[in-house]
């Protein structure tokens, strides 16, 4: 398992353990997982998003921490949520990432995630040029979400 990975994994722990309020030391995390605590900052920043239903608040010094709330709300505003925040573009590990925070939300089923996810890889998407791909995979998810809202 990747570092990264590890890491997430780590904080989606302590996410479920704590009603989805998770405070971390950055420094005393990084020891105990045995990485540098920047690898932390990375994975927060990319993983732990408004987009993907988290709230991050920080304080810096001696005391500080990393505050990590899960956004809890009704299935149909997350998704309405998600929507609004994909953007213009959006790539294939991030897609993944908001499919499985939809489902482990409960806003979507396995199967539809998977049916999601297959329809948005880089093999379904392969004919396309390289360039729009990520353009055109945002638009294929905002489309389907907003579907599955009516």
């Amino acid at each position: 398992m990747r570092m990264s990975d590890l890491v997430a994994q780590t904080i989606l722990e302590m996410l479920d353990r704590q009603n989805g309020n998770a405070e971390i030391q950055r420094n005393e995390l990084a020891t105990t997982l045995g990485c540098v605590p920047s690898q932390i900052n990375y994975v927060i920043t990319k993983r732990f998003t408004p987009e993907q239903g988290y709230v991050v608040e920080s304080r810096r010094g001696g005391g500080g921490y990393i505050r990590i709330t899960r956004i809890k709300t009704d299935g149909k505003n997350l998704l309405m949520h998600v929507v609004n925040s994909i953007g213009e573009s959006l790539d294939k590990m991030s897609a993944e990432v908001i499919l499985n925070n939809l489902y482990k939300q409960s806003v979507i089923e396995a199967q539809i995630a998977n049916i999601l996810a297959s329809a948005l890889s880089d093999r379904a998407l392969r004919t396309a040029p390289q360039e729009i791909r990520d353009n055109l995979r945002a638009d294929i998810l905002k489309n389907m979400l907003v579907a599955l809202l009516r």
